[in-house]
């Protein structure tokens, strides 16, 4: 089964290479390109593609609103994948915010960006923890906030918390498992759950969570492991 795409730059010369680059694969299949936010939004209502490739500036709607938009309602159960020139742009931490599942360099080799699209549609999240971390932080401290509580975290058990701190400092399953003495599917569960209990879309929504809640702060993250 092919892998439905969705492809918005307002630059014509880099939509088109993108287009011809994810259609080497044959089992990738572009439905649709748009020029801006507003044609993005509207070919996301009418094509509802797995993946949606979203320039983070462009005129009139932007990336992010129009990642706002395909999410909140156009086509749901896409997965955008952010395209930015600057690795931490605190536009990439806004559009994480609305629901992108990662960003990607602009002049990211091709096959980083074919990877890309693979981790995705398979429901993953693009950026690593660890990087998640980095702008989180790093925007963070350029613009300190209030925590605000969020009260999902109170669903989370003791053990879960423990395992939501473990992916804010960038752990993988494998990582979690061993710190905390248990097997890899058991960490895999324990994520599972964290991001049902929080309703958020994947991993990387989880880690700004913990965040924005006051959870962890930045800086905090490389505290002592929890007792197994």
């Amino acid at each position: 089964m092919s892998v439905r795409l969705l492809v918005a730059d307002d630059q014509a010369l880099v939509r088109a290479g993108f287009c011809k680059l994810l259609e080497t694969r044959a089992d990738f299949d572009v439905v649709a390109e748009a020029e801006d936010g507003d044609a993005a939004v509207d070919a996301a209502r009418r094509h509802q593609p797995d993946v949606a490739l979203l320039d983070i500036r462009m005129p009139g709607l932007d990336g992010i609103e129009a990642t706002r938009r395909i999410l909140g309602g156009a086509s749901p159960a896409t997965r955008v994948i952010i395209l930015t020139m600057f690795g931490l742009d605190e536009y990439v931490y806004e559009a994480l915010r609305a629901g992108a599942s990662g960003f990607l360099l602009k002049d990211a080799p091709p096959e980083e960006l074919l990877a890309a699209v693979d981790v995705v549609a398979r429901g993953d999240a693009l950026l690593s923890p660890g990087i998640t971390r980095k702008v989180i932080q790093e925007f963070a401290r350029a613009r300190p906030t209030s925590p605000q509580s969020d009260p999902k975290l109170a669903e989370l058990t003791s053990r879960e918390l423990d395992v939501l701190r473990l992916l804010t400092r960038g752990c993988s399953n494998a990582e979690i498992a061993e710190k905390l003495v248990v097997s890899d599917a058991t960490a895999k569960t324990h994520v599972a759950h964290i991001l049902g209990k929080l309703r958020v879309r994947d991993r990387v929504q989880a880690v700004i969570l913990a965040y924005e809640s006051g959870l962890v702060r930045p800086g905090e993250a490389d505290v002592a492991d929890p007792e197994p």
